[in-house]
């Protein structure tokens, strides 16, 4: 008889889900006090718009957006390397058996975003929305 055992196509838990606000919420302020010293990090606004947690919990994705964009895979570096640390101050602010280890990735989603945008306000684009579906009557005034 098969095990039933999750899938990773499955949505996240309601748990995992949880965690990762915790966990998204105690970077960003770690980020916002400064409490990582580190050249690369200094003087820059990051932010954190997104934490994925593991099925077990052990591992936290963490996505990061520096703005005003800068160097981003110079951040992903200084933060992966200051990972330990931020393991323990995490560790003293969220409950949990086990503190997770990070996975460090920058957030494409807001250069997504805007290059759909950006298509959808090519004149090609915007006047094939304006154009009436075929079956659709003009609203009567």
């Amino acid at each position: 008889m098969p095990r039933l055992t999750p899938s990773s196509s499955k949505a996240p838990s309601q748990r995992q889900l949880r965690v990762a606000e915790l966990i998204r919420h105690a970077i960003a302020d770690i980020l916002q006090r400064g409490e990582i010293m580190d050249p690369v990090l200094e003087g820059k606004v990051i932010t954190v718009p997104e934490v994925r947690m593991s099925p077990d919990l052990k591992v936290a994705t963490v996505y990061v957006m520096p703005l005003g964009g800068g160097d981003g895979e110079a951040v992903i570096r200084a933060l992966a390397s200051h990972a330990k640390y931020l393991r323990g101050l995490i560790a003293r602010r969220v409950t949990m058996k086990y503190a997770p280890n990070f996975r460090f990735l920058i957030d494409t989603t807001f250069d997504y975003a805007s290059k759909v945008d950006t298509l959808l306000r090519q004149p090609e684009v915007s006047r094939d929305l304006e154009q009436k579906l075929p079956g659709q009557e003009e609203d009567e005034e």
